[in-house]
């Protein structure tokens, strides 16, 4: 019997959500939030970019993230350089402590989601969710592809 899409779609965003906001508590709050977290894998993941393109991958107006991105350069996790391909524009990067600041906090929570993955669950829903990870990732860019085409909020 097929299951139901509909269902299986408001299980799997309840779960999700769930899981999400679960680890976003499981350290303490003096580690890196959710917002920074996401600037900075960007950064990291990408390399130098624009503001305007931040923005674009965050889903957010380039005003939003004018406050954090001031905070993030107080802070000394990244750098603002001039675009060598354009004097005009700026190139936000990663310095190393923001490397190692985001490393460490990264390593922290996959860690704190490991442990509880072994305690909690057998070696066979294990590998189950090792195999669901590959139709989440295939989600994922479902939805990334769908959501470049929508405007900014």
């Amino acid at each position: 019997m097929q299951p139901d899409i509909r269902h299986t779609a408001v299980r799997l965003r309840a779960s999700l959500s769930a899981l999400h906001r679960q680890l976003r508590h499981a350290l303490p709050a003096e580690r890196i939030g959710v917002a920074r977290l996401s600037v900075l894998g960007h950064l990291y993941r990408r390399g130098p970019m624009t503001p305007s393109a931040l923005a674009a991958l965050e889903r957010v107006k380039l005003q939003t993230l004018t406050r954090l991105l001031a905070e993030l350069e107080a802070d000394g996790w990244i750098a603002r350089e001039a675009d060598p391909a354009d004097g005009r524009r700026t190139l936000l990067s990663l310095t190393r402590r923001g490397v190692q600041h985001l490393t460490a906090d990264v390593h922290r929570r996959e860690a704190s989601l490991a442990a509880a993955i072994e305690r909690t669950l057998t070696a066979s829903q294990q590998a189950a969710l090792l195999r669901a990870c590959d139709s989440l990732d295939a989600l994922a860019q479902a939805l990334s592809e769908s959501a470049a085409e929508e405007p900014a909020r």
